[in-house]
């Protein structure tokens, strides 16, 4: 759980989460930090930024691609029913508050 900590001027910080990484990721996290004159906390906030990003664009994709085929099941439905003709104009619906 990111904990929370509020500052001097009581404003809250940014939530903190601590994480613990293998030697070899945390070189490699140091570089890239210092090849982009970033501090190493702040080179993680922006990995795991472009990392939950990706992750949601593919999973909202996978979600379209299942909505797809939603939509052309629910298509092919309604093509298969008959075509009836209304008997008179649509009438006005009318809404009605709920009393307590």
């Amino acid at each position: 759980m990111a904990t929370r900590q509020t500052s001097t001027n009581g404003k809250p910080k940014s939530p903190r989460i601590q994480v613990v990484l293998p030697e070899l990721i945390c070189e490699q996290l140091t570089i890239l930090a210092n090849n982009e004159s970033r501090t190493v906390s702040n080179m993680a906030k922006v990995l795991i930024q472009d990392g939950i990003k990706k992750y949601f664009e593919k999973e909202s994709k996978s979600l379209v691609s299942k909505n797809n085929l939603n939509t052309n099941k629910f298509r092919d439905e309604l093509e298969k029913q008959n075509v009836t003709r209304l008997k008179r104009a649509p009438q006005r619906i009318k809404y009605y508050k709920k009393s307590d």
